[in-house]
């Protein structure tokens, strides 16, 4: 079944409602989550601010902080999630009640040069020795200031809380002042955490890598065997690019599984909350050629959602093939993600080219039961991108298996301008057809993957590149105005690639508006694959809807391309 596309395109004003909630989370998630031995791109500097706590504002720590502290309770591990789904169905049925945030001046104001001065011992690990994975945890403030409660579930079903503690941390360099003042002020508290990561032995037996963190909000990230951070999956995703902005929910509280010694697995629980809804989640992770997430979740909606975005991902495009903005760096291309991809039940391909727009857009593809979705960094080469410090060519791709019939709905894809790479602005998650109501409950399942350029059951051929230009002819002298684009669409694939430029390739392209002219289809050079190329002359301001794919004796061979062409981006 072809999936019904639409676009939308948002008011100035709305976008910068929409935009300013939603970059100021997703900078505030990208500052802290990434280890601080690895190499970084250059941030802006902050100074800290040392204050001095005074005795009310400490006081005001150990009263937030008693309010995280667990029960000290035992449950089996096969009864967890029916616990923290009952709770979570009971606050639900409450008043939301917002996370109270730190009072300590010395961690609110701390900057980011000092927050990035404090870190974990590696010494002081959950389990080390004991698992082949390790928790370390991540310290609150700077702008983590509503810490989450974090437990263990060991082997006798014990649950066990992890309070903040200073001898977790080293203050190194300019955070050192902090260490007392924060000791002081914090001692003997339930104080949580911002967060924490997981490592295990991802890419040899001798080091534990860093395979997954879970900070800020619902957000978490995962590599695969020799990838670097790169987009970001969430728990959940409520009234995403509406004017009325959009609501984060929060996981408020963790329970780590303890595996045993040789486990390659481990399971981790969450509830989260927010105004709108709150919820169960299980989280059953396992590395191997790939990463594996296998999630469940229940959520209880406290009021009406207009928008409920499931498995959501989070990733950004600054610049990149595609692009037809100039942009001044040396970097050809500037991307976690270039494309999201999409099967449908039916098991068609559709591949959609990311951008960096103009004005917001949201792009919606209507399928019923999907097999799945995701956003990919199918560019691996580094020559495209000439970074050696952010390494966008090792940035994971991710997709979303769902697990069992999820019905109708959409995969939605929201693309907001930046005009830097700090910002994370492009969005993909599932919208169910049916809106959830004040009262409703809904479970979703599904396996979250990492992968490289392609997934192993891509079995047709696939886009290799997307490039944009002039439609003028190198000097015309009545050249058409620039809103007139030529596009040139690459396919590659092991099969189509071996065929003989004397087949009758055949392409098959479709607009929403507007007028195709010159429309080619050529072999390219060595074997590389398949090019496809055309003229496109839009209709006044309207939006070009395209679909793309290769045919061979009536038969689809590749998968779809699918572009929306903005007239009034071109610049």
């Amino acid at each position: 079944m072809r999936p019904e596309t639409r676009t939308k395109l948002f008011s100035a004003v709305k976008k910068k409602t929409f935009l300013g909630v939603l970059l100021a989370m997703s900078a505030g998630h990208s500052y802290a989550v990434e280890d601080p031995d690895q190499p970084k791109a250059t941030e802006t500097e902050q100074t800290a601010v040392k204050v001095q706590a005074t005795e009310n504002e400490k006081q005001q720590v150990k009263e937030n902080a008693a309010e995280l502290k667990p029960a000290m309770i035992t449950i089996p591990q096969e009864k967890l999630f029916e616990v923290i789904t009952a709770r979570a169905k009971k606050l639900a049925s409450e008043p939301y009640v917002a996370p109270k945030e730190l009072e300590l001046e010395a961690l609110t104001s701390i900057g980011y040069q000092d927050y990035r001065a404090i870190r974990f011992r590696t010494e002081q690990a959950i389990w080390k020795d004991q698992s082949l994975y390790e928790v370390q945890l991540f310290h609150p403030g700077f702008l983590y200031r509503s810490p989450v409660a974090i437990n263990t579930l060991e082997q006798n079903a014990e649950v066990k809380s992890l309070p903040f503690k200073t001898d977790y941390y080293r203050y190194d360099a300019t955070a050192a002042p902090l260490e007392q003042e924060i000791s002081t002020a914090i001692a003997n508290t339930q104080l949580g955490h911002a967060g924490f990561r997981l490592h295990f032995p991802l890419n040899n037996n001798q080091y534990k890598d860093e395979v997954a963190v879970f900070q800020g909000a619902s957000y978490f990230r995962l590599v695969g065997p020799h990838q670097v951070y790169g987009l970001s999956a969430r728990g959940l995703a409520v009234d995403t690019a509406l004017s009325s902005g959009e609501e984060f929910p929060v996981f408020k509280e963790f329970w780590l599984v303890k595996p045993a010694p040789e486990d390659t697995t481990i399971v981790l629980y969450a509830l989260l909350d927010s105004p709108s809804v709150s919820g169960a989640y299980r989280f059953e992770l396992t590395p191997s050629t790939n990463t594996e997430v296998k999630t469940q979740m229940q959520i209880f909606a406290r009021k009406d959602i207009k928008k409920l975005g499931i498995a959501p991902l989070t990733s950004m495009f600054y610049h990149g093939e595609n692009s037809t903005k100039f942009f001044d760096d040396y970097r050809p291309e500037v991307h976690d993600s270039d494309g999201l991809l999409m099967q449908s039940e039916q098991g068609q391909w559709v591949w959609r080219a990311l951008n960096n727009p103009k004005k917001l857009s949201v792009t919606s593809f209507s399928y019923e039961n999907p097999k799945g979705f995701g956003l990919a960094q199918r560019d691996r080469d580094f020559n495209n991108y000439l970074d050696t410090e952010a390494h966008y060519h090792n940035r994971p791709s991710m997709w979303i298996e769902p697990l069992g019939n999820w019905g109708k709905g959409r995969v939605e894809l929201v693309e907001i301008p930046t005009d830097t790479e700090t910002n994370d602005n492009i969005v993909s998650y599932w919208v169910p057809e049916q809106p959830m109501k004040a009262g409703d409950n809904l479970s979703f399942s599904y396996k979250l993957s990492t992968f490289n350029a392609t997934l192993a059951t891509q079995d047709k051929a696939s886009v290799l590149r997307t490039r944009i230009g002039s439609a003028a002819l190198p000097g015309e002298k009545n050249p058409p105005p620039k809103s007139h684009r030529q596009f040139t669409v690459d396919f590659s694939g092991e099969t189509i690639n071996q065929l003989s430029a004397n087949f009758a390739m055949m392409a098959d392209l479709t607009l929403s508006s507007g007028q195709v002219s010159d429309k080619t289809v050529q072999q390219l050079p060595n074997n590389q694959g398949w090019r496809v190329a055309f003229k496109v002359a839009p209709e006044g301001d309207k939006p070009v809807d395209m679909r793309l794919s290769l045919k061979l004796r009536d038969k689809e061979i590749s998968e779809v391309w699918s572009y929306v062409w903005y007239p009034n981006d071109v610049q």
